[in-house]
């Protein structure tokens, strides 16, 4: 098959995806979408007639969020639902209170990147256990409304945001949660990414023929919030930023961060089509040595989607 791509520069803000686009009548739920490349996106998608809800754990993050961008919308668009991913809990009091809804986009887009070693609510090392384990209880738990959406005949589609980050670990099958092994945040981190793709493969598969597509994406660099745990000079280590903290040529702005959820969210290019790894809004090609984009082997392995699949309904109890 031909690569998919949108045609659009990477640089592109969100809103620009969107142009001539109606969403008047569709759904959306944003993970993490109080800050960021989150709220980027939801300021899009409202923009374009989505009505959108903010899922995140602070509720008053969340209803500021969605006051500013009612109010630059003149319009009551973007709601606020509680959740905190490391929970699954409340993952699950949040599927309930959604209820029958019908949803026609799931934006997985929270995250949590290197930080210090903790654990869940539910004993799950924090990154693999929020930004894989919580998004998969949440995305298996809306299929429902996200199939409902799809027999109305209208797109119903699942965005896992995963990361360059990925090319750090494939997933650790011995241990996940870092029981027996010496933590390392960036591992961890990676370990989350990989995962966050093998997802979306793994869901893709799944909920296909019940008109449901999945996709992973890869935002970019962005300053955003996800850095909280990064002292500056970390960051000037890893070549992120110079001496005077000014961010390198290359990183996006959260608008433009956005922009490849949002098509993953919306394209045309993408009716019908997932299991990919998306960048730069367009199908990834595979990583070359060296290089800054690209997709690894690791993250689109199908029998790995399979086995992840598999310890993820052991470990959340949650099936289709």
């Amino acid at each position: 098959m031909a690569r998919v791509t949108s045609g659009l520069n990477p640089y592109t803000d969100a809103a620009v995806v969107l142009e001539g686009r109606d969403l008047s009548g569709q759904t959306a739920i944003v993970t993490g979408g109080a800050t960021g490349i989150g709220i980027e996106t939801v300021r899009a998608l409202a923009g374009a007639g989505a009505q959108v809800t903010i899922a995140v754990r602070n509720r008053e993050a969340g209803e500021k969020a969605a006051a500013e961008i009612n109010a630059e919308q003149g319009a009551s668009r973007v709601g606020v639902g509680l959740v905190d991913l490391s929970n699954l809990a409340s993952v699950a009091a949040f599927v309930e209170a959604w209820g029958g809804k019908p949803l026609n986009m799931l934006i997985n887009n929270a995250g949590v990147m290197a930080c210090p070693q903790s654990y869940t609510a539910d004993d799950l090392e924090m990154q693999v256990g929020t930004n894989h384990f919580g998004h998969y209880a949440l995305g298996v738990g809306l299929a429902p409304a996200l199939e409902k959406a799809a027999k109305a005949g209208k797109t119903a589609r699942l965005v896992s945001l995963s990361s360059s980050g990925h090319r750090r670990s494939d997933v650790n099958w011995d241990d996940m949660n870092y029981r027996t092994r010496p933590y390392d945040k960036w591992e961890a981190y990676g370990q989350s990414k990989t995962a966050n793709s093998l997802f979306a493969l793994g869901f893709h598969r799944r909920f296909k023929d019940r008109g449901i597509t999945a996709n992973a994406v890869m935002p970019g660099g962005i300053m955003t919030p996800l850095q909280r745990h990064l002292p500056r000079e970390e960051m000037i280590a890893l070549g992120w930023m110079n001496a005077e903290g000014v961010v390198v040529d290359g990183f996006k702005t959260p608008a433009q961060g956005a922009s490849t959820s949002v098509w993953a969210a919306v394209g045309d290019e993408l009716e019908g089509v997932g299991g990919l790894y998306l960048e730069n809004l367009a199908e990834a090609e595979p990583f070359v040595a060296g290089g800054r984009l690209g997709v690894m082997p690791h993250a689109l392995n199908a029998d790995h989607a399979e086995r992840l699949w598999a310890i993820s309904e052991t470990t959340t109890g949650v099936t289709p």
